[in-house]
């Protein structure tokens, strides 16, 4: 059927031609993260291709695991950042969303579980070593400088039972220093004196 096929296929293969360039940008877009990881150095995985696992060492965040994965047409970032909060939820949500106005090519979002994550989708046209450095930064970046206030914000409870815990035992509280301000003023006795 002549009608059928060139519905299909367009007087000059588009659908075909489509396929082609799709494959032709995904091939790019692979080399280009390929590239900018070989350039940084950066740790990483390859559960399947056109799927790379990073690892981005952080400050605040010890680390951040953030996935990149080429499709037929964008690639897709996704990074966790933390759990779900335990309380004060609404606060974390609305910290989340006036911050995404500060993001570029991602932005904070949350599962079904309520689990925080940075999310991002790119055309494979616009995948380029440059762009996939910039996006790999801007993961890193939001998720460490985000870390100690989400975790303020949604677990302040538990970080004032883990000071109090470490601080009657004697444990070090080295890794409590960025919550100085939910140390409390005295800790109460066991009664074991």
């Amino acid at each position: 059927n002549t009608a059928h096929s060139t519905a299909h296929n367009g007087a000059n293969g588009t659908v075909r031609n489509a396929v082609s360039i799709n494959a032709a940008l995904r091939g790019q877009a692979i080399a280009a993260i390929e590239a900018a990881l070989a350039d940084a150095e950066a740790a990483f995985e390859r559960p399947s291709d056109g799927h790379f696992v990073v690892t981005l060492p952080g400050t605040h965040k010890l680390s951040t695991t953030c996935s990149l994965l080429v499709g037929d047409h964008t690639l897709s970032v996704n990074a966790f950042v933390v759990r779900a909060a335990d309380e004060n939820r609404e606060a974390v949500y609305r910290w989340l969303l006036e911050h995404n106005t500060r993001l570029s090519g991602i932005a904070y979002a949350v599962d079904r579980l309520g689990d925080v994550f940075l999310v991002g989708r790119v055309p494979l046209a616009a995948v380029t070593e440059t762009e996939v450095d910039r996006l790999l930064g801007s993961v890193l970046d939001a998720a460490d400088s985000s870390f100690d206030t989400l975790l303020e914000l949604g677990f302040a409870s538990s970080i004032r039972r883990e000071w109090e815990w470490r601080l009657k035992r004697g444990e070090s509280t080295a890794n409590l220093a960025a919550f100085e301000r939910l140390r409390p003023a005295a800790v109460p006795s066991d009664g074991t004196d």
